[in-house]
């Protein structure tokens, strides 16, 4: 007999893509149900079938979740005393509104901004070499033009005494 159930999976579970992953699961077992984002970073799911069907479909979920970067802390399975009426193809419920949106783009800027300072650090780090490098070329040719002016006056001396003779 079908049963709806509420399933609650907590963890690393928003923001990568783990509710496509859901509902493609979802479909691929043939059950009605729907997947969205909670306020509290949990993904919520409500579905119906056969009690081995939704175990099969929960295992399903923490193996594929898992290989597509969802670091699944629990998943709570819960059936429900009532039946509700759900979308027969599963699907993915939007929840992407004003206060989600701005909590994607204040992680989103962290992240550029985590980005950013790793590149100037890098490049820092890149014109300290070339500064340093630059600084040993400049004294190796100060060393060379020492040792040529040093060459120069022994010729100098040497063709001086050639001109004498």
């Amino acid at each position: 007999m079908q049963k709806c159930h509420s399933i609650i999976v907590t963890g690393k579970v928003q923001d990568i893509g783990f509710r496509s992953v859901v509902e493609h699961i979802g479909r691929s077992f043939g059950i009605p149900g729907l997947v969205f984002n909670a306020k509290d970073g949990s993904v919520k799911i409500l579905c119906c079938g056969e009690d081995s069907v939704i175990d099969n479909f929960t295992q399903a979920i923490k193996i594929r979740g898992a290989e597509n970067g969802a670091e699944i802390a629990n998943i709570k399975e819960k059936t429900l005393s009532i039946n509700i009426d759900l979308p027969d193809e599963f699907s993915k419920a939007s929840s992407d509104d004003e206060i989600d949106i701005g909590r994607k783009l204040d992680k989103a800027n962290l992240l550029l901004k985590s980005g950013f300072d790793n590149l100037n650090l890098d490049l820092n780090r890149g014109f300290n070499d070339i500064k340093t490098g630059m600084n040993n070329m400049t004294d190796m040719l100060g060393s060379y033009i020492g040792e040529q002016q040093e060459h120069n006056k022994r010729l100098e001396a040497i063709l001086e005494k050639l001109a004498n003779k």
